[in-house]
């Protein structure tokens, strides 16, 4: 682990959506274990799922960074009535579709520094363990046969609903965007939900004790948990739009197949986004892909801009949230190319300041992930790194560069890895010193026609500048620029 010397460390405590309170960890087993709900591939990715990816992600990453132990498991429903009809309408097969979208979700990942997951199951390879859950429910009486499909009866066990909304299922049954039907071939109550579907003419299909089908939403999560970490996971969660009636389901189907409560220990959900002010959807024509997003700013300023808010926040998306993320990578990328890149990074555990920061920014990933604090803090580092790069002060500038190569990026993700980061080095070096002259041209002429209050003139200017790829910042003592991709 990477961590300064004499740094303080408290047990990590995360909201428990299912407690409503802020509960610690449990890292004294052998490993930590986490199941984070993944995607329907049936379309490509949205920020949203950026925004969850990157939230238990660094849940990962700060457990590892303190030596604990993980395994991370993140699923594919890779069969879903959104599947079949988006590959009905294209003409291809669902797999296709399915490992289309797969991979386009992959490549994402990749860019904005996610790490991989030790193991993404898919529904389509969990068959096996769905069935053997159903026919299990079934044999415990708390599932039925019906002409359509089996269902889970909810009424066997009552007690279990509302663990995580804190409602009733008639409270809440509005808002859940129509993934519960109301109605079923032999449903015998609209709040049960479906196990097993029968195949329709032409659907995608598997053989099973109950008829040619396929599994329903909720209980496939179920089998993928079980399969990988047994009756139990420490963390389970995903987006808070998953609470109900997803994550409700699940608690009912395990708790009620494997007798043992609870199903997850811990249940872990990220807020959603909003996209100026609204709610992100393709008929407001405010939907962000996740390759739309990272072809817009970057993947680390995307990256940068969804860790700059608690993962429990909701977040707004808009130009001021992506320019302010734009602004502050860049300053943190570019500092540390001015003192020589990451290579010399040393210790910093003898220089005060860089200490409290440290203090700093572990309570506030102690409590919850708060990610705004690591940031806070990650900034005040930065500005003390430019600081000591002006003061050719190497010894300070070495050990802040220590600092944010632990914290901006073993801990945020904000960095690449030393081998990207040279070649970064150098590509920016040459597009620099291509473009100087000219620029510092511009800059004087701008600072011309500023003296002479021709404010039009400088306008056209500074957006002469930006056209060639340079941000300019104004200060006291006259413009600095970089490059805008840092």
């Amino acid at each position: 682990m990477t961590i300064g010397i004499g740094c303080l460390h408290v047990p990590l405590r995360l909201f428990n959506t299912s407690s409503r309170t802020k509960q610690e960890i449990d890292v004294s087993g052998e490993e930590v274990t986490i199941y984070a709900c993944g995607i329907t591939p049936y379309s490509p990715s949205h920020i949203g799922h950026a925004r969850q990816a990157i939230a238990f992600d660094t849940l990962v990453r700060w457990l590892r960074f303190q030596d604990v132990r993980v395994r991370y498991v993140t699923n594919f429903t890779d069969i879903s009535d959104t599947i079949i009809d988006a590959s009905n309408e294209e003409g291809v097969d669902f797999l296709e579709l399915a490992n289309r979208h797969i991979s386009d979700y992959r490549i994402s990942m990749n860019k904005l520094n996610v790490l991989d997951a030790d193991a993404y199951p898919r529904v389509t390879e969990s068959i096996e363990g769905i069935i053997s859950m159903i026919e299990t429910l079934i044999e415990k009486g708390h599932a039925y046969s019906a002409e359509d499909g089996v269902y889970f009866e909810i009424d066997t066990a009552p007690e279990k609903y509302g663990r995580l909304t804190g409602q009733t299922l008639e409270m809440v049954r509005s808002g859940a965007g129509g993934r519960v039907a109301s109605t079923g071939a032999g449903k015998r109550d609209h709040r049960d939900f479906a196990l097993w579907k029968i195949a329709k003419q032409g659907e995608p299909s598997w053989d099973s004790p109950f008829g040619k089908g396929r599994p329903g939403w909720h209980i496939e999560c179920s089998a993928m948990v079980h399969e990988h970490f047994g009756h139990q996971v420490d963390i389970h969660g995903g987006g808070s739009d998953l609470m109900f009636p997803h994550h409700e389901a699940e608690i009912f189907q395990s708790e009620c197949c494997f007798d043992t409560e609870p199903f997850a220990r811990h249940w872990m959900h990220n807020g959603m986004i909003n996209v100026d002010g609204e709610k992100m959807s393709k008929s407001l024509g405010n939907f962000w892909t996740v390759s739309e997003a990272i072809d817009a700013v970057g993947p680390m300023v995307l990256r940068y801009a969804l860790v700059n808010a608690p993962y429990r926040q909701p977040i707004d998306f808009n130009q001021v949230l992506l320019d302010d993320a734009e602004k502050n990578h860049g300053r943190l990328i570019e500092s540390i190319i001015s003192a020589g890149g990451l290579d010399v990074a040393r210790q910093w555990g003898d220089i005060e300041s860089l200490k409290n920061a440290e203090n700093s920014l572990i309570r506030g990933m102690d409590d919850d992930l708060n990610t705004r604090v690591a940031i806070a803090e990650m900034q005040s580092v930065v500005k003390m790194l430019r600081q000591a790069n002006s003061a050719q002060d190497l010894l300070v500038a070495s050990a802040c560069v220590g600092w944010l190569s632990a914290y901006a990026g073993d801990v945020l993700g904000l960095l690449p890895d030393e081998e990207s980061f040279q070649r970064m080095i150098g590509h920016v070096s040459e597009r620099r010193e291509g473009i100087r002259e000219k620029v510092e041209s511009l800059i004087a002429m701008r600072e011309e026609a500023r003296s002479q209050r021709n404010w039009a003139e400088a306008d056209r200017i500074r957006d002469e500048i930006t056209d060639l790829g340079v941000v300019i910042e104004d200060r006291d003592s006259g413009a600095i620029w970089r490059m805008k991709d840092l």
